[in-house]
């Protein structure tokens, strides 16, 4: 791993503006997309930093950023190597150590990033200078980027939220996509622990610590496309294997995952004094399809125990939660999909429920 001077010992004129964090495990033929996407930026006040997680295509991805590196020699471009698997959790916690940016950009390494995006995010800074997170707007995509199979806005205009149980609550699960995530790099640092390692969201407990004593901003540019029905890599890292298999969501995994929101949702309110816990929760079942859309087909008794488990876990509370679980075994993921799209389009942003 390239050794990497802490960020406040940097002067302000090496310090790059922001550091595009790519967490890699593998998927090294979407690398040259993502990397042209940033590359071709009108903004050059940036580093981008890729964390190789000990993957099998190790070798590919390095091959890629060194072709990369003779074709740009100008562009700050570092591949550091995991000597051990860190999981995505350690990943991420790593990347935002050894960024040198003031902001961390996150990217997953199956993404792309518009146009655009890295100029726009600047003058969201400079017009919110105290902003600690900035929560954008995304779409995704299948197969190539003009298939653009729906968008993501949480606001049709810009929303400045003042650090507090407000912009944690609001903010929490909307940051659960790691592409576009934009986040102040030393107060991130400065909250980092092993704690939820193997949760799959350690970033929503980063945002968290940082939104309870930074504003966040909502800006309804859509910054990122995510690629679309790409199967999951997660369950290679020790403290996912038991948890996790690599290739698909199961009903285990799922529910893994949103026990370990809640862990990070308490662990927040404990350690900021913020009563967030509850207004989580009833955001996420609210808004809780997302969590159970790769589980409708399965078998019903199956089905009807996921539905079960979730109750258990606290997020019934909200009429919401319980039609996504009828409507989504009614229409099946792709309709409910395209009649919530119909739905962001008419409002020009994503409909806020509870």
């Amino acid at each position: 791993m390239e050794p990497v001077r802490p960020a406040m010992e940097l002067m302000a004129t090496d310090r790059p503006l922001i550091s595009v964090c790519i967490p890699a495990y593998n998927r090294a033929r979407f690398l040259p997309e993502l990397l042209d996407s940033i590359l071709t930026q009108d903004f050059r006040d940036h580093e981008i930093l890729i964390a190789e997680d000990n993957s099998p295509e190790r070798a590919q991805l390095r091959s890629i950023v060194e072709s990369y590196r003779v074709r740009h020699p100008g562009v700050r471009l570092r591949f550091l190597e995991n000597p051990v698997n860190l999981g995505y959790d350690g990943n991420v916690r790593n990347l935002i150590a050894e960024a040198l940016g003031r902001f961390c950009f996150f990217m997953g390494n199956d993404d792309v990033m518009y146009p655009g995006a890295l100029a726009a995010v600047s003058r969201t800074l400079a017009e919110f200078p105290a902003a600690g997170f900035v929560l954008k707007g995304y779409s995704w995509f299948e197969g190539a980027l003009e298939n653009v199979a729906g968008t993501v806005r949480y606001s049709a205009t810009r929303m400045l939220l003042e650090p507090g149980e407000k912009a944690v609550s609001f903010c929490f699960r909307r940051c659960g996509v790691i592409s576009g995530l934009i986040v102040d790099r030393d107060l991130a640092h400065g909250f980092a622990t092993a704690e939820f390692d193997g949760t799959l969201y350690y970033q929503m407990y980063a945002v968290g610590r940082v939104l309870a004593v930074r504003p966040a901003v909502v800006v309804p540019d859509i910054l990122v496309a995510c690629r679309a029905e790409i199967p999951p890599d997660f369950g290679n890292s020790e403290r996912e294997k038991s948890d996790f298999v690599p290739g698909r969501y199961t009903p285990h995994a799922r529910l893994t995952m949103l026990r370990g929101l809640l862990r990070i949702a308490r662990a927040i309110e404990s350690g900021t004094s913020l009563p967030v816990y509850d207004a989580i929760v009833r955001d996420i079942s609210a808004h809780f399809f997302p969590y159970m859309r790769d589980q409708v087909d399965l078998p019903m008794t199956q089905y009807w125990r996921y539905y079960r488990e979730n109750l258990r876990l606290g997020f019934g509370r909200t009429p919401y939660f319980h039609a996504y679980f009828v409507l989504g075994r009614l229409l099946g993921a792709r309709r409910f999909d395209r009649l919530t799209q119909k739905i962001r389009n008419a409002l020009g942003r994503t409909v806020v429920l509870g």
